[in-house]
């Protein structure tokens, strides 16, 4: 029971540890700052590849648009009909 009393006590090379750790904490600080907000950007930064495809899935969607006019005014056009009859 009377080991209470000695684990106050702290060695000094457990405070040298401490002191140490506090200092490489004070130094990584920032660093981790800033290697917070660099992954945070690249996480919310839209990528090369998202961009790809929505420019890919607009021009489809413009494509087959067009397709769809285009059948429809080509076969409402009268084939007994010539363009150039005097």
């Amino acid at each position: 029971m009377g080991r209470k009393d000695a684990s106050t006590v702290k060695l000094p090379v457990d405070q040298y540890r401490k002191q140490i750790g506090k200092q490489d904490y004070k130094k990584t600080k920032p660093i981790l700052r800033a290697t917070k907000l660099k992954a945070e950007a690249k996480k919310t930064a839209i990528g090369i590849k998202e961009v790809g495809l929505l420019l890919a899935a607009i021009l489809a969607l413009l494509l087959a648009f067009y397709a769809c006019f285009y059948l429809r005014l080509s076969t409402d056009v009268d084939p007994g009909l010539e363009p150039d009859e005097d």
